[in-house]
């Protein structure tokens, strides 16, 4: 009883998270800032659309829910991922977790862009100086989760988001808080997952990069250098709620279904679903498909349908997981995810 009721504090917290996050009413795409967070990491979930807020599971869930962290069975895991994002765009994560028996599930990660260099041009050589700069985008997260008992896990993601581009620069702090139950009413394989995501101030730009030449009417003084005051920027915060259910046809095949609705304060709302079909624990099909709530020709949701296959393969002590995910883009190619996973 003690543990349902601090299921239901931690269920009221987020919600009441998730109130101030989606204050602003309205679709208000492009307004937002730190879009980078908003880009998936974890080759499962993504080749199943990433409606797994509910069944995802281990270090893979630290971008979708943080409660799943604490199912992790190994002592430690590490995960590496590459994927091949919209306009030659790279995005590599990495992160590291370490169960401590009787207190929780540590993780740390780190998702950096790859964007490449990018020619200098100023309004008196608009095509180009002959100089690049490399802008730089990342995001590092700690995260705790902690099973309360053996059907509720609830955790925590703090992050700190740096991004650059040449003599300009912004940093910020952004929070993620997530609840997972499983065999929920009593019905075995039925789980239920809530997060809300990116919580935190507004970010703003500032730096060398903002200066420029100018005088001041009505001042008797000589041309200076003076700060260009840029507007500050909200963080692409979103609530999610997911539903999954894990179904066993005989001692080597299964079935699991996923589906979310994220409510997003940036954008339209969106509906995902997933599937992933299972052999002996050891080979693994998904498949999944995301839409955005309300589409026009002015404005269409970019993702579509996802694909993909992964593979388990225990080497003595060490268990090792190779993922693929195909998603396919409107506009752009298609997005190729790979990744391993160690388990120790």
């Amino acid at each position: 009883m003690k543990t349902t009721y601090r299921c239901v504090s931690i269920l009221a917290l987020a919600a009441c998270m998730a109130s101030a996050a989606m204050g602003g009413a309205g679709n208000r795409a492009g307004t937002s800032g730190a879009t980078e967070l908003l880009i998936p990491v974890g080759t499962r979930d993504i080749s199943l659309g990433g409606a797994t807020i509910a069944t995802t599971r281990g270090i893979e869930a630290l971008h979708y829910n943080p409660a799943a962290l604490g199912h992790m069975k190994n002592n430690a895991t590490v995960y590496v991922s590459h994927m091949s994002y919209i306009a030659d765009i790279g995005i590599n994560y990495g992160a590291i977790a370490a169960n401590f028996e009787g207190f929780g599930v540590v993780a740390l990660n780190l998702k950096a862009l790859d964007v490449g260099d990018i020619p200098v041009t100023t309004t008196t050589n608009p095509d180009g100086t002959g100089k690049t700069f490399t802008p730089q985008f990342f995001s590092v997260g700690l995260t705790f989760s902690r099973m309360l008992n053996d059907r509720i896990g609830v955790g925590v993601t703090s992050k700190i988001i740096t991004e650059r581009m040449g003599d300009v620069s912004a940093s910020g702090v952004a929070f993620d808080i997530g609840v997972m139950y499983d065999n929920m009413a009593a019905i075995n394989g039925l789980s239920l997952g809530i997060a809300v995501k990116n919580i935190g101030p507004s970010m703003q730009f500032g730096g060398s990069g903002l200066l420029t030449q100018a005088t001041v009417d009505a001042q008797h003084r000589p041309s200076g250098l003076y700060q260009v005051q840029t507007a500050a920027f909200e963080l692409p915060s979103s609530i999610e709620f997911g539903l999954g259910y894990h179904q066993s046809i005989d001692d080597a095949n299964s079935l699991q279904l996923s589906g979310a609705f994220q409510s997003n304060n940036f954008s339209d709302d969106e509906y995902k679903l997933g599937m992933e079909y299972s052999y002996q624990d050891l080979f693994f099909v998904r498949g999944g498909y995301n839409f955005a709530q309300k589409e026009s020709d002015e404005r269409q949701f970019l993702f579509g349908g996802t694909v993909g296959a992964g593979v388990k393969y225990a080497l003595g002590n060490m268990d090792i997981s190779v993922d693929y995910a195909y998603r396919a883009v409107r506009v752009f190619d298609a997005n190729h995810v790979f990744s391993v996973k160690l388990g120790f």
